[in-house]
């Protein structure tokens, strides 16, 4: 199940910077506009603290954890959506992610230059939210022309896409984001065909010195960033990429002491994919045994033969059913054989829907 998070952000905000902490790898992060020619696409394994507890119980011979895509995609200039920089090319990659990681700088050096002359983080979401949103009302103005007509005759279909294309028209002439609209199911079926940008989900990522990351809220850019982020409802995290590198760097132990020095429980990378993760409605299931442990991503409303074809699609041809049980119980009772003891493991049919955190084994004929 492949799906893709784009980080977005102006030049020079620490796009790359982030995109090498989440990699672990050395892509192009100069000090100049356009350093990222090409979208670097990167897989990260889902942080996930349930998997290290069913290792220590299972004591499998291989573990294996779920894994996310992160795309760094080329910073944006004003203009963009008329093809401005490397407008075209931005707007093509991050059509092709399914949520955006929107990167501000919320820190002053000036050693490192601004594409605007200042650091103003809220003009910064501004300013790339209108692009956008100029590329979108490009993009739903066309479509008004081809289904105007059908709407004329009083084709039905057509007369109820056209009403839901003259809301979006409106919207994005002022400036607001499809995501941020009041929209019906109906809606929602025609915009999927669309592949609007500002329909994404967002996460915005404050970017800040290290000083100052472990109280955000000292940070003024990072309050103006959260309050901008609230009102639309989105999330807001706070990080300093450069120190997030260099953690990438670091054994799992010396990243644990190190955070633990700060006084941070988790880090804002781990925070990032956590919220990329469930920003787009997925969601876990384990397998377990002595060979192997296993986390397995699916999307929330999934049923368990869906489930059980995300490993192989045999299972979900000639599903039976579903012995299960949950990661709670088992921390509950400590053991397999405890929790089948206390009643706990369930046989669940082809209506079952699975739930993040279940333990599962498929049964299954073919």
């Amino acid at each position: 199940m492949s799906l893709t998070a784009g980080i977005v952000g102006l030049p020079n905000v620490g796009k790359s910077t982030l995109f090498n902490a989440i990699t672990n790898s050395q892509v192009l992060a100069e000090n100049y506009p356009f350093a990222t020619i090409q979208p670097n696409v990167g897989v990260v394994e889902v942080p996930d603290e349930r998997m290290t507890n069913l290792v220590k119980i299972f004591q499998p011979q291989r573990t294996i954890y779920t894994t996310f895509e992160f795309t760094d995609i080329a910073g944006l200039v004003k203009g963009a959506s008329k093809g401005e920089g490397l407008g075209n090319q931005f707007l093509a990659n991050i059509r092709e992610t399914n949520a955006i990681i929107h990167v501000v700088r919320c820190f002053d050096d000036p050693d490192i230059e601004h594409v605007e002359g200042s650091v103003d983080p809220v003009r910064d979401i501004e300013e790339i939210n209108l692009e956008l949103c100029l590329a979108d009302l490009e993009t739903v103005e066309n479509r008004i022309a081809k289904v105007m007509r059908k709407a004329q005759t009083k084709e039905k279909d057509a007369v109820s896409e056209y009403e839901t294309l003259k809301k979006l028209k409106t919207a994005l002439e002022a400036g607001t984001p499809v995501r941020l609209l009041e929209l019906s199911d109906k809606d929602r079926e025609y915009i999927r065909n669309y592949s609007l940008l500002t329909a994404k989900p967002v996460i915005y990522v404050a970017n800040m010195s290290d000083e100052e990351v472990t109280d955000p809220s000292s940070n003024k850019y990072f309050n103006a960033v959260k309050a901008f982020a609230d009102k639309e409802g989105s999330a807001c995290i706070a990080i300093c990429a450069k120190m997030e590198e260099e953690l990438s760097g670091m054994s799992r132990e010396e990243k644990e002491a190190f955070l633990e020095d700060l006084g941070v429980k988790t880090s804002g990378l781990d925070q990032i994919i956590q919220a990329a993760y469930h920003l787009l409605g997925l969601r876990t299931f384990f397998t377990v045994g002595g060979p192997e442990c296993r986390a397995w991503t699916f999307h929330e409303g999934m049923k368990a033969p869906q489930c059980a074809g995300i490993i192989h699609t045999d299972f979900e041809k000639g599903f039976i059913r579903a012995e299960v049980y949950s990661y709670d119980d088992l921390m509950q009772y400590g053991t397999e054989q405890s929790v089948k003891e206390h009643g706990k493991m369930r046989l669940e049919g082809k209506d079952y829907l699975m739930q993040d955190g279940d333990i599962v084994f498929f049964r299954f004929n073919v």
